[in-house]
């Protein structure tokens, strides 16, 4: 850090903004020149505002505001560049929020994001982006792709045992289920289990928090707490300082893919409508035939408060997809420890199978993913419309479709491109068979009435169920 200059304070006589010089701090210590012009470049398609628009995410860890609009308005005289030096590269911030400093020096974890920022962005801009993109492979090649980003960040780990349990869950929950993700986490981090989450508040949080705190008893020195996010959603859930492995992936169906091959075992805590895209994506995966005998143990669990919405849950999984869902997960009810012992015996399972399959540990190549499921959905008003949503449809296939439209409310919820739409067009229009569509507004409408939709401001639906 060469400099700190203060450039604005809050009506409190607060420091609202700074700027600053930022050294790397191991994540990309050279850039080449075309790199550099990569990232500075402005033009429509280039890479600098969305290089801003994550720097910014990262920058704005720990606040109040769930609306990226709000974010980006606050700080709309926000600038970031590189530097170029003699013995490397050093960022220059211009109006930076001053939460991501501590007198005067940026909070080391913070710093770490933001190097992961640039690195990731380049690495899918470089491999991916420039050489025709996604919608040019295969879905091995797309495997690969993600694969190899993982690599890039330092994530995979050769001949470690399975241990790394994904927690979703909601970053807008109860002080007392944000308690139990923290108890969960810390009987996790006993068992010397690792944490992967989407890196952000709330369920996210908590889990890795608990676990600094078991690995600290074992005296664990080399906890993993990974997170793992994506542009679109960076901003509304910016990665918690805990998180010392931190990968953007390029959309929310790459990041889906990354936390299915990545971790052994999942533990579903209680959230929104982002959570329930990630449980019917789950689900429909572990229905498709060509993954039956796949091992993967899932958890859904919160506290006794909870149990009204993992029994929602569970009935609008079972009414939609068929009784047969109910094989690929577990309940478990107020009991950590419980949920902790279920994992452990489960990547038991996930050990076994991957040696009987000379599967690798760290990431499962054999788990098929279709391909409908790694392309990206852009949630128009005319695709959200056009979803497939009908009860004789396989139960895995249905799953992907229900996937989609969840996924369609969380852009209007939360994302920039869909708050946009949302203003611009009033909200989508979710149709099908008019008993699945009677499951879905119910079950929507209850995560409304107990406030799981956002965290600022009163809720105004995004979407209207047609059936």
């Amino acid at each position: 850090m060469m400099r700190k200059t203060v450039v604005a304070m809050t009506d409190a006589g607060e420091l609202d903004s700074v700027d600053a010089r930022v050294s790397p701090t191991g994540s990309l210590e050279n850039l080449s020149q075309a790199e550099v012009d990569q990232l500075l470049d402005t033009s429509r398609g280039g890479l600098y505002p969305i290089y801003r628009a994550c720097s910014l995410a990262v920058l704005n860890s720990g606040g109040e505001t769930d609306d990226a609009r709000v974010i980006f308005e606050r700080h709309a005289d926000f600038d970031i560049s590189v530097v170029r030096q003699a013995w490397g590269v050093r960022l220059e911030l211009n109006n930076a929020p001053a939460m991501a400093f501590v007198d005067g020096k940026m909070i080391r974890g913070i710093q770490e994001h933001l190097f992961a920022v640039l690195r990731d962005l380049l690495h899918i801009q470089g491999d991916i982006l420039d050489h025709g993109g996604f919608e040019q492979l295969s879905p091995p090649d797309i495997t690969d792709a993600i694969y190899r980003q993982l690599r890039n960040a330092g994530l995979l780990r050769p001949r470690h045992r399975p241990d790394t349990v994904v927690c979703w869950g909601g970053h807008a929950i109860s002080p007392e289920e944000y308690a139990y993700t923290k108890e969960v986490g810390y009987q996790l981090g006993l068992r010397y289990l690792n944490v992967c989450t989407g890196c952000g508040p709330g369920a996210m949080k908590g889990p890795m928090k608990g676990a600094t705190i078991g690995h600290a008893k074992q005296r664990m020195g080399d906890g993993r707490y990974i997170g793992l996010t994506e542009p679109g959603i960076v901003a509304a859930e910016p990665p918690n300082a805990i998180v010392n492995h931190l990968v953007i992936l390029p959309d929310i169906e790459k990041r889906l893919e990354a936390f299915i091959r990545l971790g052994h075992g999942v533990v579903v805590f209680p959230g929104g409508v982002g959570t329930a895209e990630e449980i019917l994506y789950l689900i429909g995966i572990l229905l498709d035939p060509a993954n039956e005998n796949q091992p993967m143990p899932v958890v859904f669990t919160g506290p006794a408060s909870s149990a009204d919405y993992f029994n929602r849950i569970d009935e609008f999984l079972v009414d939609t997809l068929g009784p047969d869902c109910r094989d690929c997960y577990r309940i478990i009810i107020d009991d950590a420890p419980e949920v902790a012992r279920e994992m452990a015996r489960g990547l038991q399972d996930v050990r076994d199978y991957r040696r009987k399959t000379s599967d690798a540990y760290n990431y499962n190549w054999l788990l098929r993913i279709p391909h409908e499921l790694q392309m990206p959905f852009e949630p128009t008003h005319d695709a959200m419309a056009s979803l497939q949503l009908r009860r004789d449809m396989p139960a895995h296939l249905l799953a992907a479709e229900l996937r989609k439209a969840f996924s369609g409310i969380v852009s209007g919820n939360v994302k920039d491109p869909g708050l946009r739409r949302i203003a611009e067009h009033g909200p989508f229009e979710i149709r099908g068979d008019k008993a699945l569509m009677q499951r879905l507004d119910a079950l929507l409408t209850s995560f409304v009435a107990q406030r799981r939709m956002k965290i600022a401001g009163e809720y105004r639906p995004c979407y209207r169920v047609v059936s």
